[in-house]
This record gives C-alpha cells, sequence and structure tokens, in this order.
C-alpha cells in the first residue's frame, strides 16, 4: 500500500493500470483528450503488481483496475471517472494539471 499512496502524492494524476485492459486504455485516452497528461503505471509489468491490486482494493477500489487518483486522492475506477466527467466535474478536478 505504502508503493501505492507514495506514486499517488508524487505525480498529480496516476492511472493504475493493466496493458491488457481496455476500460483502462479507454480512461487514459479521456484524460488525454481532456489535455492532461496522466502517469500510467502498469501493473502487469510491476512485479509489486499483485499486491498494489490488493492494496487499491482495500482502499475502496470497487475493481484494481483502472484506479484514477488525482492530486494524491482517489477517484475511483471507469464508473466513477465517466459519472464525474458526464456530470461536468472531472475537468474541475484536472485543472491544477492542465497546460497553461
Amino acid at each position: 500500500m505504502d508503493k501505492v499512496q507514495r506514486m499517488a502524492s508524487e505525480y498529480g494524476v496516476v492511472i493504475f493500470s493493466k496493458s491488457t485492459c481496455c476500460l483502462c486504455y479507454a480512461v487514459t485516452i479521456l484524460f488525454r483528450d481532456l489535455g492532461v497528461d496522466p502517469y500510467v503505471h502498469e501493473l502487469d509489468h510491476d512485479s509489486e503488481g499483485k499486491d498494489m491490486e490488493k492494496a487499491l482494493m482495500r482502499m475502496g477500489c470497487n475493481a484494481s483496475v483502472p484506479a484514477v487518483f488525482i492530486g494524491g486522492k482517489l477517484v475511483g475506477s471507469t464508473n466513477e471517472v465517466m459519472s464525474l466527467h458526464l456530470k461536468g466535474s472531472l475537468i474541475q478536478l484536472l485543472k491544477p494539471y492542465l497546460p497553461d
């Protein structure tokens, strides 16, 4: 869990992902389309990935990937991100990480 929290606080926008996950890809593309370049950490390419997945589930992610953090805070998975986007709230959370 320490590695997850460290990465989440080190980078403004973090997506914990798996290279084979189409929903992870969709969320990453959404963020890039909105002008944010998220830090994407592929759990299936990390030797500690399984432990990190378990930590994400313990932190409250309904699905272990994608797990999105903005400003060090867990936003959630695809459902939460898309819900925020449809309400117009996601862009507000991302404003500090948009290029000037």
